[in-house]
């Protein structure tokens, strides 16, 4: 009987239920699941010898004459590792499942904008009642039919949040490196050199780009003067990709009507686990709805990303093509 492959699960990756992995395998495969900070040493060891790694950034150089093949990443950025660090040979591979989950997040708070029910109408009814006012009297709000999206970077991400949007009566406009085909669900589309005309056309701009040095302020304080001055602008890409002082400049200025902001600028570390997201005051703005990076989180999207992970290792396991290649390792140790 052949040996048992194995895997290495790192248990403080980011995800949830690490324990869950070998229940939804299909193959035989010796897994192990251990943090990297318990016993860094006795991790490395372990990890030379395992044909798989599931895990984020490890925060070192993967062992020399290793004999792994697989580094799945069971979440979606991998900007932290290049084809040089991982072993010649191996597969980087990456996860998606979240996009559903971000879309829903982000469509509540752009309906929130337009309605102001759960921060404007509900908090006034409660002291006010009817406030003495006939029904139609208002307090009258938005709609969103008939206003424009600009989705920027129309990926995994936003290709969902044009289908809710569409079902919302709204134009939808996106930009992104890749033209794609899909006229059912975007009405107007270009390339990113066309942002210019994206953000000046748009009630609703979406940043679902990642983050790096193609795309780091890619939107800055020139954007903002394009907008429109009911614009607003939401990022659930990347924070850099929005230059942070201009993105404060222009809510704290009103330029803009407002953000929803869920990816940041500062984050919990070893030396300070409860930061502010940002170097300015963005938490004393009235104009931003916030969330710590958290859109993605459900407990449906984490299962759905470990089914996701268990398949890609059953797969390697059968010698069949895996899916979500990103790149192939070129260290030669």
């Amino acid at each position: 009987m052949s040996e048992k492959r194995s895997v290495l699960v790192v248990s403080d990756t980011g995800m949830n239920k690490n324990e869950v992995l070998e229940s939804k395998l299909s193959t035989e495969w010796k897994v192990s699941v251990m943090s990297i900070h318990d016993n860094t040493e006795a991790f490395l060891r372990l990890l030379a010898s395992c044909d798989a790694l599931v895990g984020g950034r490890l925060g070192r150089e993967l062992p020399k004459n290793s004999k792994l093949k697989l580094y799945q990443v069971p979440f979606t950025g991998f900007d932290w590792i290049k084809p040089a660090d991982l072993p010649a040979g191996a597969l980087l591979c990456n996860t998606y499942e979240h996009e559903t989950t971000i879309a829903e997040h982000l469509l509540a708070a752009m309906l929130e904008w337009q309605t102001g029910l759960i921060r404007d109408t509900d908090p006034d009814m409660r002291v006010n009642s009817f406030n003495g006012r006939s029904i139609n009297n208002g307090p009258h709000h938005l709609e969103m039919r008939g206003s424009t999206v600009g989705i920027i970077g129309y990926g995994h991400i936003g290709r969902e949040v044009a289908k809710r949007c569409k079902a919302f009566d709204m134009k939808v406009m996106a930009v992104s490196r890749t033209l794609r085909n899909e006229p059912d669900l975007v009405d107007w589309y270009g390339r990113i050199d066309q942002l210019d005309d994206l953000l000046m056309a748009s009630d609703f701009i979406v940043s679902c780009l990642p983050g790096g040095e193609e795309t780091r302020s890619m939107i800055n304080k020139s954007s903002f003067k394009l907008m429109r001055p009911g614009a607003i602008v939401a990022n659930v890409g990347r924070g850099e990709v929005i230059d942070e002082a201009a993105l404060y400049e222009a809510l704290a200025s009103r330029s803009i009507r407002g953000a929803i902001i869920d990816v940041w600028y500062n984050y919990p570390s070893d030396t300070n686990q409860n930061p502010w997201p940002s170097r300015f005051p963005m938490h004393k703005l009235d104009n931003v709805i916030m969330s710590p990076h958290n859109s993605a989180w459900t407990c449906a999207m984490s299962d759905r990303r470990w089914n996701f992970v268990a398949a890609n290792l059953d797969r390697f396991a059968r010698g069949q093509d895996l899916q979500n290649v990103c790149f192939r390792g070129e260290r030669v140790d």
